[in-house]
C-alpha cells in the first residue's frame, strides 16, 4: 500500500503538470491497462521500489535506455545501441549482497537489541560513552534487513530487464535506475544530508517531486511530515522524523558556518570527515530509535536517558549559527554563475570555438539556477 501511494500520487503529479504545461512528462495519457500495470506489476507489488511512470512504459515497450543512452560528453554511447546490456552480473552481485546482509542480521541481532537502550538495568550501570557505543551498535545491526529488502527488490526488476540506467565513463552498463540504496555512502556518511540521499533512495525522489519542490513554506519540516504520515500511525515515526526536522536544520547551520574553515588542507579536511561522520551515526542512531521502538513510553524513556541533549545542541546550533533562506542563496549562485558564463561565452566566441557540447552544458547549468 505504501508503494502503490507514491506510484499513485505521482501519476497524479506528472499529470497535473502536464496540464498546467509546468513539465512535459507525458508523450500520452496513460490507458487503463498502462496505469494497473505500473501500479501492481509483479516485479514492484510486494517492496517495490518506486520508479517513474516514464521509465516503466519505455521499459514495457521495449526502449527502456534510449533516453538514457549519452555519455558524460554528449555524445551516443554506440555500445548502447548495438547491444542489449546483460543483468546477469548484476543480479548475482545484489544476490550475494542480499545473502550477507540477510547472514548478518541473523546473527548479530540478538546479540544487540534496540529494546536494550530503555533497558532500566542497562541505563543504571553502563557509563554513558558505553551506551553511545551500544547504541551505535544496536542501530547498526538493524540495518542489513533493510539492505536485504532492498537490495532483493531491486535485483528482481534487473533480472526482468528493469533498471538499466544508462553506460558509465569507462562504458560498463549501469543497473541503479530504481536502486533504493548505497550501503557504502550510508555507513560512511560524513551529514545527515548524505546518510537520506542514499537511504531509500526512490522514497526521497517521491518525497521531492510531490512536496518538497511544490511546498511554498517550510519545505524541510512539511517533507518530514509527510514521510512520518505515509509510514503509518505509530507515534514512533512522528518522534523520528519531528526529531530529524531539528537535526537536518542543525546540520546546514553547521555546514554552511563551519565547514569552509576545514577546506584549506587536505588533514583540516580529513578530521572535519571524521568528526562529521562519527557525529552523523550518532544523530542518526539517536534520531530513529523510535522508529524502532515505535511506542512513545520507551521512546521518551530513551531521550530522557541521554537527557534530550541532542535535541538541545540541535536546536541551539539552528539559533545560533545564521542560514541564509534558500531563494537568496539560489539568487547569489545565479549572480555568481552569470558573469562567469557570459565572460566565458565572449572569450570563444572571439576565438570561434564555441561548440555544441559547450553550449550544452551552459544551458545546464542556466536551467540549474533558473536563468533561463
Amino acid at each position: 500500500m505504501m508503494v502503490i501511494t507514491q506510484k499513485i500520487t505521482s501519476v497524479a503529479f506528472e499529470i497535473h503538470d502536464v496540464f498546467l504545461c509546468i513539465r512535459v512528462l507525458f508523450r500520452r495519457m496513460p490507458s487503463l491497462l498502462e496505469y494497473f500495470s505500473y501500479n501492481c506489476n509483479f516485479m514492484g507489488i510486494l517492496a517495490g521500489p518506486t520508479c517513474s511512470y516514464n521509465d516503466y512504459i519505455a521499459f514495457i515497450e521495449g526502449t527502456p535506455y534510449r533516453h538514457r543512452d549519452l555519455e558524460t560528453k554528449g555524445k551516443v554511447n554506440v555500445k548502447s545501441r548495438l547491444n542489449d546490456p546483460s543483468p546477469n552480473t548484476e543480479v548475482i552481485r545484489k544476490l550475494a549482497t542480499c545473502f550477507i546482509s540477510l547472514l548478518v542480521f541473523l546473527s548479530v541481532c540478538k546479540v544487540c537489541p534496540v529494546e536494550r537502550n530503555v533497558d532500566d538495568d542497562f541505563i543504571a550501570t553502563t557509563p554513558f560513552y558505553a551506551q553511545v557505543v551500544y547504541l551505535y551498535l544496536s542501530m547498526l545491526t538493524t540495518r542489513p534487513k533493510y539492505y536485504f529488502v532492498w537490495t532483493l527488490a531491486d535485483a528482481i526488476n534487473n533480472a526482468a530487464g528493469f533498471g538499466f540506467n544508462g553506460y558509465d565513463s569507462n562504458g560498463l552498463p549501469r543497473w541503479d535506475l530504481i536502486s533504493n540504496l548505497r550501503i557504502m555512502n550510508i555507513e560512511l556518511a560524513t551529514s545527515f544530508k548524505v546518510f537520506l540521499d542514499n537511504w531509500n533512495i526512490q522514497t526521497a525522489h517521491w518525497l521531492k517531486r510531490v512536496c518538497y519542490e511544490r511546498c511554498p513554506y517550510n519545505r524541510t519540516a512539511a517533507t518530514f511530515l509527510l514521510s512520518a504520515m505515509w509510514h503509518g500511525a505509530y507515534p514512533g515515526y512522528y518522534l523520528t522524523f519531528l526529531t530529524g526536522i531539528v537535526i537536518t536544520l542543525a546540520a546546514r547551520a553547521v555546514r554552511h558556518n563551519v565547514r569552509p574553515y576545514f577546506l584549506g588542507s587536505p588533514t583540516y579536511k580529513f578530521v572535519y570527515d571524521v568528526i562529521t561522520w562519527a557525529a552523523t551515526q550518532i544523530a542518526i542512531c539517536y534520531t530513529v530509535v523510535p522508529f524502532v521502538l515505535l511506542s512513545v513510553g520507551p521512546s521518551l524513556k530513551f531521550y530522557r536517558s541521554w537527557y534530550f541533549c541532542i535535541h538541545i545542541g540541535c536546536i541551539l546550533l539552528a539559533i545560533a549559527l545564521p542560514v541564509k533562506p534558500r531563494h537568496l542563496r539560489l539568487k547569489e549562485q545565479q549572480s555568481a554563475v552569470r558573469p562567469s558564463l557570459e565572460n566565458s561565452s565572449h572569450s570563444q566566441q572571439s576565438k570561434g570555438i564555441h561548440t555544441k557540447a559547450e553550449d550544452s552544458v551552459t544551458l545546464s547549468v542556466l536551467d540549474i539556477y533558473g536563468v533561463t
